[in-house]
Formats: structure tokens, C-alpha cells, sequence
């Protein structure tokens, strides 16, 4: 029987890895299914998974099917770190070099693959990929986070401090990924103490709950599950918006890029039909020499069929006029 962590991770593998518009259904229809197997906890945990930005889907895509150029990526931060760790300056900046043109090959790779994938990458949607790779570089958590493909946003690193992973991962305790609180170190989890004994006289004995606080309970936890649904769905029309609005500024590029290529295409055109005026006068004007041309040579021929009508007939009569010499 897998642990609730394990059981997390695998669902969240498979739902990050459909495209985002599949998302949502998946995760529901899944959530719906651990319920009915009695997996409450699982359930719940699934139903708040968050639907992936496009930039983090487009680096989800690229870790399962680049695993080895996302690891390069790792492996160069790691490298990176130590040099820092060792006041290593030529060796900083040669990191650095290779850094960058390391991410920059890596993010263009993730963009074809979702080029492929039907999917238009904007800009902007480039930068924040690029941003994820150079945090996973930076920070150990960021390189763990983008290898496991289950990011929900993009991440950003300066590399003072720990970078906020948590709150971009889709299951960040089952990857062992701790949040951060607003000094970037690691947030402290509060546990409840429980009174000692007889310290509250007024404390009612298990078992012993009167009706009117089991109606209020009952009550309350169907406000919590009301309020809990009401912020899954405002976090799913949050996670649509900002998808759309991705859409938005991808179509916007592209409607750029096409209408860059329809002004080029015209000049061009126009630059043709141009061209296409001067050779049609152009062959107007050889026509014009042409047919000239033949009707001389015709006149040529005729003026040499006529002279030499005329020398065969000169000669005919000389022959005749002119005794031959014996022999």
C-alpha cells in the first residue's frame, strides 16, 4: 500500500503531464475516484492540486522529455555553487559564460517541444522559462523541483536566500521541499499543545458532546468545505486567466508576427507586378523586332532566290554564246 506521499507524487506525474487544458477534468475525475476508494485525505490533497502556467507546463514538458539537458542544467548550478563557495573568480565567470548559453539552448529546445505540442510560446512566456532553468541552477530546491516536471508556476532566484519553491511545486512535502517565510529561511510548522490535565475545569469528557455543539460542528465543517471549494474554484478561474491571458499575449505576437509577413508579402508582391509591367512592355518591344525581323529575312530570301535565278540564267547564256575548246 503506497504512502500518502508516494500516492500524491504519482497522480501528480500523471496530471502534469497532460496539456493544461486537460488539466482540471483529470484532476477532478481523480479526486472524485480516491474519494469513492475511501482516500479522503488524498482527495482533498488532489482536488487543491493547481492547474500549471503555461511557462511551468512548457518546463514540465521539457523535463520528461529532456531529462538529460534539464540535468546538464542541475549539474552546471551545482558546479556554479561550489565556485562561489570557493571565491573561485575565473572560474565564476566562465560558469557564467556557459551558463547563459546554456540556458538559453535549453529554453529554446522547450520551446520547439511546445511548438510541437500544438502550443505558441510568447516571449514572455520565454523569459519566465529561462528564469526557471538559471533559478534551478541557483538554488538546490529549484533544481529538484524542475526535475520532478510537477511545477505549477515559474521560478525566480537571485541566489540571496533560499528561492520560494514551495508555493511553485505541485506536492513540495513529498519532494521534500520546505516554504520559506518573508527572511527566505524555512517557514516553522505549529503544532497545537494540548492542555495539561485540570487545566480547563470546564472541559466536557469525550463521548459527552451535547447535541447543540454537534449541530454547530456539523455546521462549521460544512462552512470550511463550502469555503474550501469556493477557493479551489476562485484558484482554477485564477490559474484560467492567467492561462488565457498567455493565450492573449501569444496570439498578440503572433498576429505581430504574421501581419510583418503580410507587409513584406505585399511589397513583394507589388515589387513583382512591377517587374511583371516592364518584361510584358519589354516583350511587347522584342515582338515588335521580331516580326520586323522575319518579314527582312523573308525579304532577304526572296532578293537571294532572285539573284541567283539570275546568275543561273546569265551563265545558261554564256554557255551558250561561248564555243566549247577542243580537247
Amino acid at each position: 500500500m503506497p504512502t500518502l506521499a508516494e500516492l500524491l507524487t504519482e497522480v501528480a506525474g500523471e496530471l502534469y503531464a497532460l496539456e493544461p487544458a486537460e488539466f482540471v477534468p483529470a484532476r477532478d475525475a481523480r479526486a472524485a475516484a480516491l474519494r469513492a476508494d475511501g482516500e479522503e485525505d488524498a482527495a482533498d490533497r488532489v482536488k487543491r492540486l493547481r492547474k500549471p502556467s503555461t511557462a511551468a507546463w512548457v518546463v514540465n514538458l521539457l523535463a520528461r522529455a529532456e531529462a538529460e539537458q534539464v540535468e546538464q542544467v542541475v549539474e552546471l548550478g551545482a558546479a556554479f555553487r561550489e565556485a562561489q563557495d570557493d571565491l573561485d573568480g575565473k572560474r565564476l565567470r566562465e560558469l557564467t559564460r556557459q551558463r547563459r548559453q546554456l540556458v538559453a539552448a535549453v529554453a529554446a529546445r522547450a520551446r520547439s517541444l511546445a511548438v510541437e505540442a500544438g502550443a505558441t510560446v510568447s516571449d514572455a512566456v520565454l523569459t519566465q522559462v529561462e528564469s526557471t532553468l538559471t533559478a534551478a541552477m541557483i538554488d538546490a530546491d529549484a533544481g529538484r523541483a524542475v526535475r520532478s516536471g510537477l511545477l505549477i508556476g515559474p521560478l525566480q532566484a537571485t541566489g540571496i536566500g533560499r528561492a520560494d519553491v514551495a508555493s511553485a511545486v505541485a506536492v513540495p512535502d513529498a519532494l521534500g521541499i520546505a516554504p520559506v517565510d518573508d527572511e527566505g529561511a524555512p517557514a516553522r510548522h505549529l503544532h497545537a499543545v494540548p492542555d495539561l490535565p485540570g487545566a480547563r475545569s470546564g472541559r466536557r469528557r469525550k463521548g459527552t458532546v451535547p447535541e447543540d455543539d454537534a449541530a454547530a460542528t456539523a455546521e462549521k465543517e460544512a462552512r470550511d468545505a463550502a469555503r474550501r471549494e469556493a477557493e479551489q474554484a476562485l484558484a482554477d478561474a485564477e490559474d484560467d486567466v492567467a492561462a488565457a491571458r498567455d493565450a492573449g499575449s501569444a496570439a498578440a505576437a503572433e498576429v505581430g508576427r504574421i501581419e510583418g509577413i503580410a507587409h513584406r508579402t505585399d511589397a513583394e508582391r507589388d515589387a513583382v507586378r512591377r517587374r511583371l509591367a516592364e518584361l510584358e512592355e519589354e516583350a511587347s518591344t522584342v515582338d515588335a523586332e521580331l516580326r520586323g525581323a522575319v518579314v527582312a529575312r523573308q525579304r532577304a530570301e526572296r532578293t537571294l532566290a532572285d539573284a541567283t535565278r539570275r546568275r543561273d540564267e546569265a551563265a545558261a547564256r554564256l554557255a551558250e554564246v561561248v564555243p566549247r575548246t577542243p580537247r
